[in-house]
């Protein structure tokens, strides 16, 4: 498993309120809807360095780790670990922030694996990482 050390004092991916039509009876957000959120950041992410579609074909090692309430701002933060011929693995982490503080925390974890296509829905080929960057 790739190690996850993502720091929030770097520009989100994407950054959302979490509103009541994504939580339980209890108030919690859903699973569901963060891995959708951190699939979306991912994505942008994939796209932007593939310079075209990217599809997802995994989602490893995903933790939830604390809570997200109704209200709590949700920051995904992502990092391009690694490039193959067409695939790029990157490093999702999903932090919460109750809306009237400052603290963060991190509550979801996981590591995504991308695939450039073509308009055809083939494998393309996707620029390298510099070496100093693997």
């Amino acid at each position: 498993m790739i190690p996850l050390n993502l720091s929030p004092s770097s520009e989100p991916v994407i950054r959302v309120t979490a509103m009541p039509a994504d939580a339980n009876v209890y108030g919690d957000i859903f699973g569901g809807w963060l891995l959708c959120l951190m699939d979306n950041g991912a994505g942008l992410m994939a796209s932007r360095y593939s310079r075209g579609r990217a599809v997802t074909i995994a989602m490893d090692g995903v933790q939830f780790l604390k809570p997200v309430k109704v209200g709590d701002e949700v920051s995904v933060f992502g990092e391009l670990r690694k490039v193959g011929r067409s695939s790029m693995t990157i490093v999702i982490e999903a932090w919460r922030r109750d809306r009237y503080q400052t603290e963060t925390i991190k509550v979801t974890e996981a590591v995504f694996t991308f695939v450039a296509v073509d308009d055809a829905g083939k494998p393309r080929a996707v620029a390298q990482l510099p070496a100093n960057q693997e």
